[in-house]
């Protein structure tokens, strides 16, 4: 079913290339990306649809062709019509069902590049076909190359490109496209030894493009229905895992006894871990008591307490109630003012004299503030002042 799925999408991708004109490189990258997609992530999980869209819009940025994801969108809703035989073919209703493809589809080409490490190069074998044909002196020969032409794109639909190096590919198309022309080539040496390619691996090449044309055409109706199989399946399996281990089997059966019973044993060790974290809770705050009254006794200067606690220092009990004033070793207000008393005694001969200064020179400035007041209003000017105070 895997095989079929990814040959389903690339002829999605390959028929929508097409519509939208998109150059043919552009198709093969979105070939390549989507099965290198796939071989990391699972079909059941993720919509084949909206990868092929995602795998062609991002292939037609990579080769710098690009189209719009509405666009996509539209081709493969009239590609879908189309396959189903409808004859008026209608186009896409623009509602809510619209947006969340649109939306699902950047989503998916989001996960691509995450998947991918960002690593979307493709190396494509269609140039090497021509060269290698150069070399054997072939490249006269129109029908032996659209042949072996024809080969590398039907191989697009298979998984070589993520097996095999694209010369190999290159190597095997025109083996194959030689031995149905019947053209000999050189075999003294092989031809394909001078371009570093093995035998074998051509030869595993030509039998995965030959059954391809070997294989019956599956509807893709009928691949999702098997993949929605498999889905619901995957999905009640994860139902059942999650269910716990108490609930009754298909036949009525208990397999364990319940929790909830009185006499049960889990409801016994549920009993005896709550009285054994209750013991030891209380012994706890028991040596958390004794620590306390041991540091309060060394605080008060009591004999009792550890020799460590007498040096430890704790703070005194009034310090939330006085505040800030409990903190300063200043004497209260009352002997501040006794001691106030006691200095201007001492020296109050010297502070009567600086007191007296002091008012000399303030009423000194008061008259000087006086004078210059006056002369302002009686508009004398500066020399009138000067000579005012030489009088």
């Amino acid at each position: 079913m895997e095989d079929d799925l990814r040959i389903l999408g690339c002829e999605l991708m390959n028929t929508a290339g097409i519509l939208l004109k998109l150059p043919s490189t552009a198709m093969a990258t979105a070939q390549v990306l989507f099965h290198r997609f796939f071989f990391a992530k699972s079909f059941v999980k993720h919509n084949y649809e909206h990868v092929a869209m995602a795998c062609i819009a991002l292939a037609s940025k990579i080769e710098e062709e690009p189209r719009r994801i509405r666009d996509v969108v539209n081709v493969f809703h009239y590609i879908k019509q189309v396959s189903d035989g409808v004859k008026n073919v209608q186009p896409i209703v623009l509602d809510q069902n619209y947006v969340n493809l649109k939306n699902s589809v950047i989503k998916a080409e989001r996960r691509i590049l995450k998947e991918l490490g960002f690593c979307v190069h493709v190396k494509h074998p269609h140039k090497m076909i021509v060269t290698y044909l150069q070399v054997l002196e072939c490249e006269k020969n129109t029908t032996l190359v659209q042949r072996s032409w024809n080969y590398v794109n039907d191989s697009l639909r298979t998984s070589v490109f993520c097996q095999y190096t694209p010369e190999t590919v290159a190597c095997a198309c025109i083996y194959l496209a030689a031995r149905e022309l019947k053209i000999p080539l050189p075999n003294n040496p092989h031809w394909f030894m001078v371009f570093g390619v093995c035998e074998s691996d051509i030869r595993t090449i030509c039998r995965k493009i030959l059954k391809l044309y070997l294989r019956p055409k599956m509807s893709y109706r009928e691949l999702e229905a098997k993949v929605n199989q498999v889905r619901e399946k995957l999905n009640e399996e994860r139902v059942k895992n999650r269910q716990p281990t108490g609930q009754q089997d298909a036949g009525g059966e208990e397999n364990t006894v319940s929790a909830s019973q009185p006499g049960s044993p889990a409801n016994e060790v549920k009993k005896v871990k709550a009285e054994q974290t209750s013991d030891h809770s209380g012994k706890e705050n028991h040596v958390n008591r004794k620590r306390r009254s041991q540091t309060h006794s060394s605080s008060d200067g009591g004999g009792g307490g550890s020799p460590a606690n007498k040096h430890r220092r704790s703070p005194p009990k009034s310090y939330k109630k006085e505040g800030r004033r409990s903190r300063s070793r200043s004497p209260p207000r009352d002997d501040k003012r006794r001691h106030r008393r006691d200095d201007s005694a001492k020296y109050g001969r010297r502070r009567s004299r600086s007191r007296e200064k002091y008012k000399q020179s303030r009423s000194r400035s008061g008259e000087r503030k006086k004078h210059r007041h006056h002369r302002h209003h009686n508009g004398h000017r500066r020399s009138s002042s000067v000579e005012y105070r030489r009088i």
